[in-house]
This record gives C-alpha cells, structure tokens and sequence, in this order.
C-alpha cells in the first residue's frame, strides 16, 4: 500500500532584518502549537506559486508577486498516514503589513534562533538551507 502524497507549498519570508516569518499552528489542527513556515496545501491543478500567493492572501493579509517567490529547497516526509512534499520558496518583497488572519500567533525569528522553536518533522531540514543563505 502507498502512502496518498500531499504537496504543501512554504514561503520564508525575510524582513529588511534578515529576520524570517514563523506561524503556531493553532490549537484543533493536527500538530497543534508547533511553529512553522507560512503556506498551505496546493489545491488540484494549482500550480506551487499560485497557491503560496492565495495562502499569504488569506493567512497573512498580504500579497506577493509571482516573480518576488525564489525556490530554495524542498521536503519530503513520511508522516504515518501520508507523504509530504513541501517546496519551500524564499520571499523578500510583498504588499501590505503581516497580520494574523487565522488567530494563528506569528514571530519574526532570527535564522540562528529558528531551532529554538518546535517545528513539525518536515519543516526542520529547511532550516539548513535558510541558514545558509542568509549566514552573513
């Protein structure tokens, strides 16, 4: 039997700091109070960009131009009951203020702090990757 695949698509959004977005995931949701990078489940026939650009819309009350969105790494997790793909895209520019729309609670969060917070399984191994992009 195979694992059903999920593709969910994650932004690390970077501030004029250097300092990264992180969201708790809320209380009733799977993996409740874990924080992790912003985004969402890619709907069918959504393209990866498209839903990011939607997510943020709804979830962060901002807005992101498809060309402002850089890939910068990918997870693959095997969670008991299905499989996670998550590409994670970096963003220095969008629209508007970041604000919780979802009651969800947000941290602009050092990259060498990043480990400090619980994260669920797939979202650990990203770390890396932002850590090596924005080491000065």
């Amino acid at each position: 039997m195979s694992a059903r695949l999920l593709l969910v698509v994650a932004v690390a959004l970077v501030d004029p700091d250097m300092r990264v977005l992180i969201a708790q995931r809320p209380a009733g949701k799977a993996l409740a109070g874990l924080w992790e990078f912003p985004g969402g489940k890619v709907e069918p026939g959504e393209r990866p960009e498209a839903a990011l650009i939607r997510e943020l819309r709804e979830e962060l009350g901002i807005e992101v131009a498809e060309p402002c969105l850089a890939p910068l790494s990918f997870a693959s997790h095997a969670y008991e009951d299905f499989h996670l793909l998550m590409p994670l895209y970096i963003c220095r520019r969008w629209q508007g203020f970041v604000s919780s729309r979802e009651g969800q609670a947000l941290k602009w969060v050092a990259p060498a702090a990043l480990r400090d917070y619980p994260m669920p399984p797939a979202d650990k191994p990203l770390i890396s990757a932002l850590l090596d992009l924005l080491a000065e």
